[in-house]
């Protein structure tokens, strides 16, 4: 690849940073962390570890639900990464919103189901020990999918007490979990390791769930910080329920558990070593990881191919190799105090196959495309504060990101008789992103917020080189490799007396290019700019240290930016976000939690004739913990709603259907389901 070893060169020997405030180091406290002070805007927050345990979650992928407004739902199997809703965006499986875990990156760019894919599957919840979420594009730190908001994981290097877990479910649930940590040489290490079977509730198909998850991490002091090696290790295969056709239903072909192609799934492992050093003024890391993907889905049934079916294989299999290095300097200025902080980022995807296949029971028919990619992406970035009094401080912030494709077609001629090779190609493209934020504090306990920056997010680079469509050689216009978004936000944060933390927020986001999900393809592609505004609301009131109550109300209004025949509505944009909880944990040794989460009616279509219906569902958690046991009692969709987990509006074509219909596909939530855990304190 043209230019890599001198951006390499230069990346890694660039000056760098990181901000890690040490009073999130040394102390973390979750939602009762005071961040007057601390916080650049109304729209970030920290997630402690007592409170990821005490909410009932019925996927891994849930834990994204502790960012307020965020919904998080499944239109296919377990294993899948999940579907994700914020600020107006369905995100699909991860696009416009930044995750990461220990500084390793989530999202997967040019991935062969959807740009941004975000699997959580990997994580072992009982193994995070705080999440860091920032939403908007304020944060200099934050580069690629940053549009709506980004999360940080952080994995605990040692644990209070080990602990051995088994959990038993309706549908043949098993989850096994084993954690434990002691002290090596001059420091602790911790190993984690987790299997989860389930069948599932589906009438005709056996999801046949076999996940097994690995953390083995070890931090010890080093040049008065901590230094820290990590490995982790994911291997999953499963079948899925895919989104059903709703006149499938009508018509008694199948039940709302019920599939129209029982052999779609998939298979998935990800491996990762990482490596991490921190103190005060210095933050390094550097990361390895292998990841593959095989997944089976079938949207359109007949659409395509009367004899065969549409069934389809995607296929991902890549090395990622990146770091970072920080560096955060206090200083004074005309007797003002100030911060600078400099950092530097590299990412290298080595993809070796990106590729879709016709499929009929999983057996190839023929490639549609097939490609081999590499891309990389460098970053450097700057932040400087400036306390102007005791009340008045701001924030500024500046980043440039460039990024190169290196496309490879390896299919030649397609199963449509398509020459694919036009489609190869190289394509670089580079953005310069400011950001800024004034924060006046009012008292000890009230702060306001102005914010405002710009974001961005990648492309798939297949289609910043490609040149014909792999259906039929037709001239294919290709995408802008990066994505400018720019949005503000006035906001307010109240800390009272450790009894109440609320914010509001009034934000705007204007997008120069949608991703959109398409039904046919299993994918998103880019369509027209976009524009959203809205309204956020938390509060989380303790009434003592051992009960709280959280409520959280997110409201959105989104539309395409650029008039268009068909409408300016955005297709799965949701206006309203609710969800609150009361959670309890008493010294006897009882403790429990009861949440709600609706998210309301959105259109299908850009021209809002099809709307979904708004959906609701209430958990809970009950548990009791004596001497070194504890015992607990989760109901999953506690009512038994039959509300959807998703919809979509778009053509498909059953067997014997003449024509191809357009009709409302979903996903049904899956029904109420008791899960009994029993753990013991190693």
């Amino acid at each position: 690849m043209k230019k890599l070893s001198v951006i390499l060169l230069s990346t890694l020997t660039a000056p760098a940073f990181a901000d890690v405030p040490e009073k999130e180091v040394i102390e973390i406290e979750g939602r009762k962390m005071n961040l007057i002070g601390e916080a650049i805007s109304a729209s970030q927050g920290i997630v402690g570890k007592q409170e990821i345990e005490l909410r009932p979650m019925l996927r891994t992928g849930d834990v994204l639900e502790f960012v307020p407004g965020m919904v998080v739902t499944q239109h296919s199997g377990t294993g899948k990464a999940n579907q994700y809703f914020l600020r107006g965006f369905n995100l699909d499986h991860g696009t416009d919103f930044s995750t990461s875990i220990d500084g390793m990156p989530i999202n997967m760019r040019t991935h062969g189901h959807g740009q941004g894919y975000t699997d959580l599957n990997f994580i072992i919840p009982e193994t995070i020990e705080k999440l860091s979420y920032k939403k908007g594009g304020y944060y200099a730190d934050v580069g690629d999918f940053s549009g709506a908001g980004s999360a940080q994981m952080f994995t605990s290097s040692q644990v209070d007490n080990g602990e051995a877990e088994i959990t038993l479910g309706e549908n043949n649930f098993l989850r096994l979990l084993a954690m434990d940590s002691s002290e090596l040489a001059n420091g602790h290490i911790l190993a984690a390791v987790e299997y989860n079977e389930n069948e599932g509730p589906w009438s005709d198909i056996d999801e046949d769930l076999s996940k097994t998850n690995l953390l083995v991490k070890y931090a010890q002091p080093l040049a008065d910080g901590q230094l820290s090696f990590s490995f982790m290790g994911y291997d999953n295969s499963w079948n899925s329920a895919d989104q059903i056709p709703s006149r499938a239903v009508e018509q008694d072909l199948i039940s709302e558990l019920g599939s129209l192609d029982n052999s779609l799934g998939g298979e998935s492992s990800r491996y990762s070593l990482n490596v991490d050093w921190q103190n005060k003024h210095w933050h390094a890391s550097a990361y390895a990881i292998q990841y593959d993907m095989k997944l089976w889905s079938n949207f359109t049934y007949f659409l395509e191919d009367e004899d065969n079916g549409d069934q389809f294989e995607q296929v991902d299999k890549r090395n990622i190799f990146g770091g970072q290095l920080h560096f955060i300097e206090h200083s004074k200025i005309a007797g003002l105090d100030m911060s600078n902080k400099i950092g530097a980022e590299i990412r290298y995807d080595d993809i070796d196959e990106v590729g879709l296949y016709h499929t009929q029971q999983r057996n190839r028919l023929g490639v549609v495309r097939k490609d081999a990619v590499k891309e990389l992406s460098t970053a450097v970035y700057w932040e400087n504060r400036i306390s102007w009094s005791d009340n008045l401080r701001s924030v500024f912030g500046a980043r440039a990101d460039y990024y190169d494709f290196e496309v490879k077609d390896l299919a030649g001629t397609n199963q449509n008789g398509v020459d694919l090779s036009a489609n190869s190609g190289e394509q670089d493209d580079s953005l310069a992103s400011f950001k800024g934020s004034l924060i006046y504090t009012l008292s000890d306990d009230w702060e306001t917020y102005l914010s405002a920056g710009q974001g961005f997010h990648s492309n798939d680079a297949r289609g910043t080189t490609i040149q014909v469509d792999p259906s039929d050689a037709s001239a294919v216009s290709q995408v802008d490799p990066l994505v400018r978004s720019f949005g503000y936000e006035a906001g307010l944060r109240g800390f009272i007396t450790e009894k109440l933390n609320t914010s509001v927020a009034l934000w705007s986001l204007e997008l120069d290019s949608e991703l959109l999900f398409v039904g046919d393809a299993g994918n998103t592609e880019a369509s027209r700019g976009s524009e959203r505004k809205g309204l956020e609301i938390t509060t989380y009131y303790y009434f003592s240290e051992q009960l709280s109550a959280d409520f959280e109300y997110a409201y959105t209004d989104a539309e395409f930016s650029q008039n268009a025949p068909e409408g300016n509505h955005i297709p799965g944009a949701i206006e309203h976000v609710l969800q609150a909880g009361l959670n309890a944990k008493f010294d006897n040794g009882l403790f429990g939690s009861v949440r709600l989460r609706h998210f309301g009616e959105r259109p299908l279509n850009e021209d809002a004739s099809v709307y979904s219906g708004s959906s609701s569902i209430m958990n809970l958690r009950a548990g009791y913990a004596y001497d070194k046991w504890t015992f607990v009692a989760d109901i999953l969709n506690l009512t038994d709603s039959q509300d959807h987990d998703i919809d979509y509006l778009y053509e498909s074509k059953l067997a014997g259907e003449n024509t191809a219909v357009e009709d409302i596909h979903y996903h049904v939530f899956e029904p109420r389901q008791v899960r009994f855990s029993v753990s013991y304190q190693l």
